[in-house]
């Protein structure tokens, strides 16, 4: 089976032999790893408001 590279968009046989599956090459497979750090890649959803536990004034019991 024949499947696109997610990246450059050219065709790599599906199979383990190919080492970097689904993408072509390793060069592609770091440029997808790099959108997904520096956030161009996302999950779409909700924000999450973050809680700071360790600045919050001690709460008397």
């Amino acid at each position: 089976m024949l499947v696109k590279c997610p990246t450059c968009k050219k065709l790599v046989n599906w199979s383990t032999d190919e080492h970097y599956r689904p993408f072509c090459s390793k060069r592609c497979r770091l440029i997808d790893l790099g959108q997904w750090a520096d956030e161009s890649h996302r999950i779409p959803g909700e924000e999450i408001a973050v809680v700071d536990d360790q600045h919050q004034p001690d709460k008397l019991m």
